[in-house]
């Protein structure tokens, strides 16, 4: 990965929008010809905001995924497989180009590590990365399996990103039963609210959010670690005969 201050080729301040509840294709249109203008020279942008509820697809999604019951999905052209947004559900799309040379998984990381920090804050200090699974994440415990408490998906176009993040504050839960969420059938999905047994409202974090994600695409805030912890596997038995018994 490269290490850099600013994974952004600009140096002007992010123009920040907060839309409030947004109807999913609306807000697609909306970052497509905020995109556009970015690779003409206009502003970085970071919107934020709610959906109404929906099921959105990304390229990897498979048949086995999606609703049984007939739902409506939407498909669209981010990484990763598919995923619901509604309600309770702060939603975030920067819409940044990328410096030079691009470093997609780099800006993945940054936008992980401006929601763990916003989640530890809050007191889900246990909150992290899992190898090979992008998003923000808490460990197992006896009662539940690992589970996301964040997700991320994003597209690369003529140097300019598009799609981002969803962090589940007060949503219904409800709604992932339908689904295979992100294609990952051995863990879970969790919210703020849940986690702390208290309600998160969006309008509690999106100021914090908002801060985090600009510092870390900006390099104020630095990408570190935060493995979450996982129990050690068992050891395994050693069938070998003792020599005195070959």
């Amino acid at each position: 990965m490269i290490h850099r201050i600013s994974c952004r080729r600009s140096t002007d301040p992010v123009r920040v929008d907060r839309l409030g509840l947004v109807d999913y294709l609306a807000a697609w249109d909306v970052q497509r010809a905020n995109a556009a203008a970015r690779r003409e020279g206009g502003d970085d942008v970071l919107m934020l905001l709610e959906h109404h509820s929906v099921y959105t697809a990304g390229k990897r999604t498979q048949p086995q995924d999606r609703p049984v019951d007939g739902t409506p999905v939407v498909d669209v052209d981010r990484g990763g497989r598919i995923t619901w947004h509604g309600p309770g559900q702060l939603v975030g799309y920067p819409i940044t180009g990328l410096a030079e040379p691009l470093d997609v998984v780099d800006f993945v990381r940054r936008l992980e590590e401006a929601l763990i920090h916003v989640v530890h804050g809050l007191g889900v200090t246990a909150a992290g990365r899992i190898d090979g699974r992008s998003g923000v994440w808490l460990p197992a415990d006896d009662r539940r399996p690992e589970r996301k408490v964040a997700a991320i998906g994003v597209r690369v176009q003529g140097g300019v990103t598009l799609h981002g993040f969803s962090l589940n504050c007060n949503p219904d839960l409800t709604a992932f039963d339908r689904i295979v969420p992100c294609g990952i059938t051995d863990a879970g999905v969790s919210s703020l609210s849940g986690e702390l047994g208290r309600p998160v409202r969006v309008d509690d974090v999106i100021d914090d959010v908002t801060a985090a994600v600009l510092d870390a695409l900006d390099g104020r805030l630095a990408v570190t670690e935060h493995a979450v912890a996982r129990a050690a596997a068992p050891a395994g038995l050693d069938l070998r005969l003792h020599p005195s018994l070959q």
